[in-house]
């Protein structure tokens, strides 16, 4: 049904000849047009803004500098992607500059475009991140050489949803097999972290030159390692231990 507009106009008394009264019905014509107007072209931004044209996005990648993206770029430009994003760094980088623009520059509607799927990331897990910053912004993505890898249909969307299980379910396995070789590791006396830079004979010899009075610096200088270095191994060490060395140095004299 078509709305009406109403408009409030004032006759004045001293407007005998009515000239006001026609003046206000003059420029309420022209308000009622301005409105229809501003009406319109509301309606006309809507429909462009709803229909607006999807936009591809390639993205090309090579390893070296040695290597060429002259045959990614052609392949893009067959795809019919609007603008290339070309990038020459390692796939096993996470903070690459273009893949980062490129992604920035998406908008709902927009499909992320690649060769192959090598091109875009080295792992199920980085591949599954990637996608997920690209749905995110409303966009999908397609690769050429991968059909079944495109999010713009829901066939795509099955197997990468599947494809994201597996990656969770082969994430828990290794979880679980690294917790029990652990276990195993430690039932077995192994520890862990990183290597002590003295020898046992040399941590026992420490303990008895730090009984006997030397600083810690002095000691440390002869082994060649930091001060602090010698201090975790006086406080890591019981009392009786300390208490032992100089003992054990007696022994070796007598």
């Amino acid at each position: 049904m078509k709305a009406k507009t109403y408009f409030a106009f004032r006759i004045d008394a001293w407007d005998t000849t009515g000239d006001k009264v026609v003046e206000q019905l003059a420029g309420l014509e022209q308000k009622k047009f301005d409105i229809e107007k501003a009406t319109l072209i509301c309606c006309v931004s809507y429909l462009r803004k709803r229909s607006k044209p999807m936009t591809m996005y390639g993205y090309a990648r090579v390893s070296t500098r040695d290597q060429d993206l002259s045959l990614q770029e052609h392949e893009l430009r067959s795809a019919g992607c609007a603008k290339i994003y070309r990038e020459k760094a390692s796939g096993a980088k996470a903070d690459r500059a273009e893949l980062v623009k490129v992604i920035r520059r998406l908008e709902e509607g927009d499909v992320l475009v690649v060769t192959r799927l090598d091109r875009l990331a080295r792992s199920t897990r980085d591949l599954l991140n990637v996608l997920d910053e690209v749905a995110d912004r409303g966009a999908g993505f397609k690769s050429m050489k991968d059909t079944w890898a495109d999010t713009t249909t829901p066939h795509g969307k099955l197997m990468l949803t599947v494809l994201g299980g597996l990656a969770e379910f082969e994430r828990d396995l290794i979880r679980a097999r690294t917790g029990e070789g652990r276990k195993r590791a430690k039932a077995r006396g192994v520890r862990f972290g990183r290597p002590s830079k003295l020898t046992p004979h040399q941590r026992q010899e420490a303990l008895r030159r730090l009984a006997k009075g030397e600083t810690q610096s002095d000691i440390a200088r002869s082994y060649n390692v930091h001060p602090t270095s010698i201090g975790r191994l006086q406080a890591s060490t019981p009392p009786f231990r300390r208490e032992e060395a100089p003992a054990a140095a007696a022994q070796v004299t007598i």
